[in-house]
């Protein structure tokens, strides 16, 4: 990725690409559009094409990245390293949720300043290039662990600009009606990335080795980038195209100063994900230490979390309540089904308390992200979703670090049940009165660039 423009200097590459954008608004409106209303019945992704090929690459990408972490956390504990095997898959973990954190000031200024289309473009392709170079370095002997190491901070880096930059262009490409919808397809893509990752990462390595596992990730982010390529996105509003001057744009500690609500439920997702993490840390010693299984074995567990995670995504809608109950009993039930594991060590137990896990988090994610859509200005969108992803992931890197250390000195069966325990108080504190957050009326929603009222 090139270093982006200051967010007050012109940019006009940026600009000429939107301009070309925005020619194609009326003719991607007219596609998606129906005066009798058959076009709501039809999928999204069937009648917005532009969205489907952008939803495409996001599963891609996301499947790249996941099998490549779930893929090599498994090498490490099966192949690479002897002892403190913890430790090691804790690391490179935490280097792979690092950037989203560090980076989330640059995420927002680049997803701010750039065409959208250019800065998925741009991930993607950067990190084909990355995988393809460590295919070919894998292929001529076992890469050294270091090289690994890097590769998977480089391929999180991509993932940072990637993920936050295509949430904020959803209205881009769909109608404002859309935008749940969308949201729900967007959100699916974690889900589907964590099945089909889980199912390739740690059966290639088993028998194709770690060259065979970059090749796969460098093929699946070339294809991405030429779908974004492909896709047709949305100029800005029109209210925001007659002006001379663009929003102004607002530092990101005002973003969040300013929604104390979101700003509480934030806080409460990131004490909750500093337990969730761990999940992908634990998977592989619990398969090695407790169940005595392989790649294979692995690949069932992470498949269930994901299979879980994908319904989530899509009924989190139907889930009654205001969002904070919901997701505090949604909590709550993950809590149980991640300390399960801890009393009774039976793989299809296993797998199906890693199912209910993951449909806890699919359906709480739909239903906050599409909340957060409607509630949060345009003009804040891009340094919003960076700040999100930054507050959110900021646990994660501590959390590898520490279950991955701990892993070395306590059994997977303990930290099944430190998980589960620590999830309690995050649900606890998400259904107190002054975190709810009441859901916006049509009247009170902001108008976003991709949709008319």
């Amino acid at each position: 990725m090139t270093a982006p423009a200051p967010a007050s200097a012109p940019n006009p590459s940026a600009a000429t690409e939107r301009d070309t954008e925005t020619d194609t608004a009326a003719e991607t409106a007219a596609a998606t559009a129906s005066p009798n209303g058959n076009a709501r019945r039809t999928p999204l992704i069937l009648r917005n094409r532009a969205f489907a090929a952008v939803w495409l690459g996001q599963v891609l990408t996301q499947a790249a990245v996941r099998m490549f972490q779930v893929g090599v956390s498994w090498w490490i504990v099966a192949y690479a390293v002897r002892d403190a095997r913890g430790l090691a898959s804790g690391l490179f973990m935490a280097a792979c949720t690092l950037p989203a954190v560090v980076l989330a000031p640059v995420v927002a200024r680049t997803v701010a300043g750039f065409a959208h289309r250019s800065v998925l473009r741009t991930a993607a392709g950067l990190a084909a290039a990355t995988a393809g170079v460590l295919a070919v370095w894998a292929q001529g002997g076992g890469p050294p662990l270091a090289g690994v190491y890097a590769a998977g901070l480089a391929l999180a880096t991509c993932q940072a600009f990637f993920d936050p930059c295509l949430t904020t262009s959803v209205p881009e490409l769909v109608d404002d009606a859309d935008i749940e919808t969308a949201t729900g397809f967007e959100l699916s893509t974690q889900s589907l990335a964590g099945l089909g990752g889980a199912l390739l990462g740690a059966l290639t390595v088993d028998r194709a080795g770690v060259a065979w596992l970059a090749a796969g990730c460098a093929a699946a982010y070339a294809g991405a980038a030429v779908l974004v390529a492909s896709a047709r996105f949305r100029g800005p509003a029109s209210a925001a195209a007659c002006s001379d001057e663009p929003p102004a744009r607002r530092p990101l500690r005002r973003i969040l100063g300013e929604l104390p609500h979101v700003r509480r439920i934030l806080v409460c997702f990131t004490a909750a994900n500093l337990f969730t993490a761990a999940v992908f840390v634990v998977i592989p010693l619990y398969t090695r230490s407790v169940l005595g299984g392989g790649g294979g074995t692995v690949a069932l567990l992470e498949a269930s979390l994901g299979t879980g995670a994908l319904i989530g995504a899509f009924t989190g809608t139907g889930v009654p309540g205001r969002p904070t109950v919901a997701g505090a009993y949604c909590l709550g039930l993950m809590a149980l089904a991640l300390a399960l594991p801890g009393l009774f060590a039976h793989r299809l137990v296993i797998a199906g308390c890693l199912a209910v896990a993951g449909w806890c988090a699919g359906a709480v994610s739909v239903r906050f992200v599409a909340l957060f859509q409607r509630l949060v200005p345009t003009a804040d969108k891009p340094g919003f979703f960076a700040v999100m992803q930054a507050v959110l992931g900021a646990s994660l890197p501590v959390a590898s670090l520490v279950f991955g250390s701990a892993g070395d000195v306590l059994s997977p069966q303990t930290l099944c049940l430190v998980q589960g325990v620590g999830l309690l108080p995050a649900a606890c504190a998400l259904a107190l009165p002054g975190t709810r957050t009441p859901e916006p009326t049509p009247s009170a929603e902001p108008r976003t660039p991709g949709g008319a009222r």
